[in-house]
């Protein structure tokens, strides 16, 4: 009897071997791509075809090439089938293989963190950029202050303490290129001041908790509960310093409750700790006031750290540190004597964007637009999955969707197998969670809605409807 795949002049010699019949068949098709008897570009039989000549379920045979193409040895594309992804294969002999990636993005973009930068204002940027430029001395070419030039740090000085009730002034700010800079910038100084140990949130990014790593400090998990994380426990930790995004939590969604945030500033007083404060997406809040930043309540203890990643665009690497007197000259000499990082031309245009008045407008303009967003991601949950509930949705760029026990894994895997690029809780949770945790772990999945261009909005959530259960 002719295969059902013979039309593609495909014969896949697929051994199962004796273990369980998925992960045999994803081991075996795995196998087959890296030894290169599966070409690059090559089409695989449908699902159907694939299990009704195996003689296993459908859903088997789905599972194996959802897990592969998440792994980047597969890719699937609507009206072209499944196919290996195009790579170099390694030799038959060679002890490893590179991981494979697929030649194209996702067809849709949930993955939290970025802006809609299709939105970013070229034009009034252009004209900042412009004035800037024009009215920028001779000297402010050259190498400068490593804090920064004065001209954003006296614009950010008036932004924050406006928007986000930041008490500082021009010369305790520090300029950085992005979060992470400033992050390993503070790190090292901590180390260098004999810290061993920095308290972080049990969720949050794996990249800031290796930067620490990086440099010598190990991270401690805060406990989580359903109110958000636990600071009381903060003298039992043995940390110096403690690293939190208080006004929403990454990526949780919840700000940091007012008798923890009390609690926080008490414990830094009395030990003589630092509070590290994230204001990733301060400005965007949707349903009540804008929370202030924890920084007000205590300018000697915390360190404040903001970027233009999420109200403007990632690729302009511009950060900020609003630093305690205590820290600033060791910050900027840390700064100063490493990298410098942070383009002039820049930092001008920054300023000037800000002093115009074209930053608000921007955010003002961004916060309905993310705003509609979320209503529309909201309503589309409740009319297509509603045993999926939002949570976290009261500001920010992204939505933490809770599901049914036991389905966090296999949606993921869905997704990257119809092009929607989304992330799971649990790749935000720290790997010693387990050992703190207030509160039972669940399967959710981490959405963010400010990522797509406006004409992909609806498409993307159609896409994500499909996939939930």
């Amino acid at each position: 009897m002719e295969k059902p795949w013979a039309t593609l002049g495909v014969d896949l010699h697929l051994d199962l071997g004796g273990s369980r019949l998925r992960r045999g068949l994803t081991d075996a098709l795995r196998e087959a791509v890296r030894s290169g008897r599966l070409a690059p570009g090559t089409r695989l039989p449908s699902s159907r075809s694939l299990a009704a000549d195996l003689g296993i379920a459908r859903n088997t045979v789905a599972d194996a090439y959802a897990w592969l193409v998440a792994e980047g040895w597969l890719t699937a594309r609507q009206g072209s089938g499944t196919r290996v992804a195009e790579r170099a294969v390694a030799a038959p002999d060679s002890d490893t293989a590179p991981r494979p990636r697929s030649p194209r993005g996702p067809t849709h973009n949930l993955e939290p963190g970025n802006p809609d930068l299709a939105s970013f204002p070229r034009a009034e940027w252009l004209r900042s950029a412009r004035r800037a430029l024009s009215e920028a001395p001779h000297d402010a070419l050259g190498y400068g202050d490593p804090r920064g030039r004065v001209e954003l740090r006296t614009a950010l000085a008036a932004y924050l303490a406006r928007a986000r009730g930041v008490r500082t002034d021009p010369d305790r700010i520090v300029v950085c290129s992005g979060f992470v800079h400033g992050l390993r910038l503070l790190a090292a100084v901590l180390r260098q001041r004999g810290l061993r140990s920095l308290a972080v949130e049990s969720y949050g990014l794996d990249v800031h908790w290796g930067v620490a790593e990086a440099a010598g400090l190990r991270t401690v998990p805060l406990p989580f509960d359903e109110l958000g994380t636990c600071t009381g426990g903060l003298a039992g930790t043995g940390a110096g310093a403690v690293l939190l995004t208080p006004s929403h939590q990454f990526p949780m969604g919840v700000p940091l409750r007012p008798d923890r945030r009390a609690a926080v500033v008490d414990w830094a007083r009395g030990t003589g700790g630092l509070v590290l404060e994230d204001d990733y997406d301060g400005e965007f809040r949707y349903d009540r006031q804008p929370v202030g930043a924890l920084q007000g309540l205590d300018p000697d203890r915390v360190v404040y750290v903001g970027t233009a990643s999420k109200s403007l665009a990632p690729g302009l690497r511009l950060g900020w540190l609003v630093l305690p007197p205590s820290l600033t000259s060791e910050v900027v000499s840390a700064k100063g004597g490493t990298d410098w990082s942070c383009g002039v031309l820049d930092q001008l245009t920054l300023a000037e964007f800000i002093t115009s008045g074209a930053y608000d407008r921007h955010v003002r303009a961004s916060r309905l637009r993310y705003r509609r967003r979320r209503d529309q991601l909201v309503a589309a949950l409740a009319s297509r999955a509603p045993s999926v509930r939002a949570t976290g949705i009261a500001a920010g760029l992204h939505a933490v969707l809770q599901l049914p026990p036991g389905t966090e894994q296999s949606v993921v895997r869905s997704a990257a197998w119809q092009g929607l690029l989304l992330h799971g809780l649990t790749r935000y949770r720290h790997a010693d969670v387990a050992e703190v945790a207030a509160a039972e772990p669940y399967d959710a999945l981490v959405v963010g809605y400010g990522t797509p261009p406006d004409h992909a909005w609806s498409g993307t959530l159609d896409a994500l409807c499909r996939v939930l259960p």
